[in-house]
């Protein structure tokens, strides 16, 4: 069984989506950020940084509960632990980690900056402006290597897609759109009608309510 200290936000998202793609029983936990939950002692102790999600692994009880925050350290571990949506070796995994690593520092950082700025309560103009030009940029990345490819990572489906998408799906609220970039919008609503991915969409907003 699989714990999953969650809020609804785009990071959170990505586990209970590999969660579902993978038909892995598990337990979402919420963590009202809201509230500063994230910020108790009780969750520090799970993850010193404060921030979710935090997957909790009790399936090897022998072994005892294996914690770990960190959306793309958790992707990972849940792929190479049932051995799907991450090749096993040569350069298919390598395209899986260079998107993996391409959206920890590019894309992720930039989705996060610019919601930051959307939620202020009078938004400078030029920041606003500066935000959405780094998520565009990133976006351009991104819509290039779907030109050429089905998915990010190459022609199958893998943890790299499930990792972009969940900030992507979030484009709406911090003023992007995807006009222009016709392959990510392509590949974003094909992903978004996946089974599991609106099974983990539901159970991931309703955190919040």
């Amino acid at each position: 069984m699989f714990e999953v200290h969650a809020f609804a936000t785009p990071n959170s998202l990505k586990v209970p989506i590999a969660l579902e793609e993978m038909g892995l029983d598990y337990r979402l936990v919420p963590v009202n950020l809201r509230q500063g939950e994230q910020k108790t002692a009780a969750f520090k102790a799970m993850n010193p940084n404060g921030k979710v999600p935090v997957l909790i692994d009790r399936s090897v009880p022998e072994e005892g509960d294996l914690v770990l925050g960190e959306s793309a350290a958790i992707l990972v571990h849940l792929a190479e632990k049932t051995g799907r949506l991450l090749p096993k070796d040569g350069p298919r995994r390598g395209k899986v980690f260079e998107q993996l690593f391409f959206h920890a520092s590019g894309l992720s950082p930039a989705f996060l900056q610019a919601f930051m700025v959307a939620i202020q309560a009078s938004p400078q103009p030029e920041a606003k402006a500066l935000a959405l030009a780094e998520v565009e940029r990133t976006l351009g990345v991104l819509n290039h290597v779907l030109e050429r490819h089905s998915y990010a990572a190459g022609d199958e489906y893998s943890i790299a897609d499930i990792a972009h998408f969940g900030w992507v799906w979030r484009h709406q609220a911090i003023g992007a759109t995807l006009d222009k970039f016709p392959f990510v919008a392509s590949w974003h609503e094909e992903i978004a009608t996946r089974p599991a991915v609106v099974t983990a969409i539901e159970r991931t907003v309703a955190l919040a309510q």
